[in-house]
C-alpha cells in the first residue's frame, strides 16, 4: 500500500489513473490535487507520496518551481505523465533530480505500469520516448550550427592553407567579405583558430577528410 496524489486536470485521465492504482493494489490510497497549492498541502500530510503529474495542465510558473517543491518533499516520487514535454524541460528535470520518472499519455499502458513499479522500489523510470528525446537534445546541443555552402567552401580553402587574400581572389569577393565569413564560421563552431575550424568541421562530418592535410 502507498499514498498517491493525482495532479491532473483532465477528468478522464484522473479516473483512469485512479482505477489503475486501485486495481494494482486495493489498499492504495489516492488523493487528487487540482492546483499547485492543493498539491503542496497534500504533500505536507503525505511526504512520501507518489505524485502523478501532468505538468502542462498545472499552474507551475516554470520547472524551477517544480524542482523546488520536489526538493522540499525529498521523500516523494514523481511520475510526469503528459501529452507533450519539451526536450529542454525533460533534460532539466531528469538531470536535476532522481525523483522524476517520465512517461507520455499516448504511450502504452505498460509504460505507466513499469513506472509505478519502479517508483515503488524508489527507482526512476524513463520511457523509450523520453530517453530518445534526451539523447536527441544532447546531440543537437553538441552539434555545431550547420555551415552554409559558402562557409563550407571557405573552410575547405582554409584547410588547403590559402590566405584570406587568396580566398577572396578566387571567389571574386572582397577581403572584408571573406573575413566576415571566417568570423561567422568560428562563431558557429565555437573555436578560435583556422586549425581548430578544420578539425572541428572534419569531426562533425561537414567536410571530407580525404580532401585535406592537417
Amino acid at each position: 500500500m502507498r499514498n498517491y496524489i493525482i495532479a491532473d486536470n483532465q477528468e478522464l485521465t484522473r479516473f483512469a489513473l485512479e482505477s489503475l492504482l486501485q486495481k494494482e493494489d486495493e489498499e492504495n490510497v489516492v488523493f487528487r490535487a487540482y492546483d499547485r497549492a492543493g498539491l503542496v498541502a497534500l504533500l505536507k500530510e503525505h511526504e512520501s507520496a507518489v505524485v502523478l503529474l501532468d505538468y502542462t495542465l498545472f499552474d507551475f510558473a516554470d520547472e524551477d518551481q517544480l524542482l523546488i517543491i520536489a526538493e522540499r518533499f525529498s521523500l516523494s516520487d514523481w511520475i510526469l505523465i503528459s501529452d507533450e514535454l519539451t526536450p529542454q524541460f525533460i533534460r532539466r528535470v531528469v538531470y536535476s533530480s532522481h525523483q522524476f520518472s517520465v512517461v507520455f499519455k499516448d504511450g502504452p499502458l505498460s509504460e505507466v505500469r513499469e513506472a509505478l513499479n519502479a517508483v515503488d522500489r524508489h527507482t526512476r523510470y524513463l520511457s523509450q520516448r523520453a530517453l530518445e528525446t534526451i539523447i536527441t537534445q544532447q546531440q543537437e546541443d553538441e552539434t555545431p550550427s550547420i555551415l552554409t555552402q559558402t562557409e563550407t567552401e571557405i573552410v575547405k580553402a582554409i584547410a588547403l592553407g590559402k590566405t584570406t587574400k587568396e580566398i577572396a581572389a578566387e571567389r571574386f569577393s572582397s577581403i572584408h567579405t571573406v573575413t566576415t565569413h571566417r568570423k561567422n564560421i568560428f562563431r558557429k563552431l565555437g573555436i578560435n583558430t583556422a586549425h581548430e575550424a578544420v578539425k572541428y568541421a572534419l569531426r562533425a562530418g561537414l567536410i571530407d577528410p580525404s580532401e585535406f592535410y592537417i
